[in-house]
């Protein structure tokens, strides 16, 4: 039940985790049509992916300015992914707000500058403004979707995937979600700078396909590499809670909410772990734990972050506990 855009096209909301990791486009003296860096700036671009990885934000964005000092379009685009990147975990409003000023006025070039306009309507989606947001995602998607580069390909799939989706009742419409799936996989294993994004797509669209357990597989396997990683754990609560192990789910939850004012006070991934835990405890029928986590619902933060919250987790709330939020 994680988390919130789980994918840049349509700024679908979900449980509480953003297409995880939107830092991870590097872009410095690339060829037109790839997202491919010469071997030393690849090099370079891994260490800031990395850093970004093991929540070493300070690092990651000290390596952007150094790349904007040399190339103002790359560093703007490495910068402005740290800073969402940062914001899907720690929750400061302000990271998405510069993110989306700071895209508006990047000029790249190829496939990067494709890449910028993607990552912008991702932002633009989640300030609100979701028509124009999913409009210049998708003119990104359809340059994504001509070239030949396996990384645009995999931006690409996760576009066209809930296109798909959303035709599939259409007779005679073209369905190649399959193939989108195999492409996402793929990168997902593969990709040197984006395989934590394009698996993050891969996980969501697993859940909504009901198949919880390959979501739960794919989730583990980025633990694996990255251990205690906050988002993933959260996404591994998620994926338990679908298969109906309670008690594993509330114990990850209940991790996160006890660490996450100590991280980042009283931020976005705190509430999304309160409001879970109100409805796991709730559905394992445990009223006194589920009745003291929803007391906590009674705070200034929470309501003022409410709009950033994620729309469905809010709605399972209200059906579930009767709660107006």
């Amino acid at each position: 039940m994680i988390f919130y855009i789980r994918i840049m096209v349509f700024a679908k909301i979900s449980r509480c985790s953003f297409l995880l990791i939107l830092f991870l486009s590097g872009f410095l003296f690339a060829q037109e049509d790839s997202l491919k860096l010469p071997y030393p700036l690849q090099k370079f671009a891994k260490e800031m992916t990395q850093a970004v990885m093991l929540l070493d934000y300070d690092k990651a964005l000290a390596i952007a300015w150094e790349i904007k000092s040399k190339d103002s379009g790359a560093g703007c685009v490495w910068e402005n992914m740290i800073l969402i990147s940062r914001f899907d975990d720690l929750g400061d409003t302000l990271d998405m707000i510069r993110a989306d000023q700071n895209l508006s006025e990047c000029k790249a070039g190829g496939l990067w500058e494709t890449l910028r306009d993607f990552e912008k309507g991702f932002t633009q989606s989640a300030l609100g403004h979701s028509v124009k947001g999913a409009l210049g995602t998708r003119a990104a998607a359809k340059v994504f979707g001509e070239s030949e580069d396996p990384d645009a390909r995999a931006f690409f799939a996760v576009y066209a995937y809930y296109v798909d989706q959303s035709f599939s009742w259409v007779p005679f419409f073209s369905d190649n979600r399959e193939e989108y799936i195999r492409v996402l996989r793929e990168r997902s294993l593969h990709s040197e700078l984006f395989a934590p994004l394009f698996g993050t797509s891969l996980i969501w669209i697993y859940y909504d396909r009901g198949e919880f357990q390959h979501a739960l597989a794919l989730a583990d396997q980025f633990l694996v590499r990255y251990p205690g990683h906050p988002v993933f754990l959260q996404i591994r609560a998620d994926m338990l809670y679908a298969l109906k192990n309670y008690e594993a789910a509330a114990a990850i939850y209940e991790k996160s909410a006890a660490e996450y004012p100590e991280r980042s006070g009283y931020s976005i991934r705190y509430w999304c772990a309160v409001m879970n835990l109100i409805l796991i405890y709730g559905d394992m029928g445990n009223t006194e734990k589920k009745e003291a986590w929803l007391k906590r619902l009674d705070h200034e933060s929470f309501r003022a972050l409410k709009r950033w919250l994620p729309a469905s987790l809010l709605q399972s709330l209200k059906k579930k506990s009767g709660l107006q939020v």
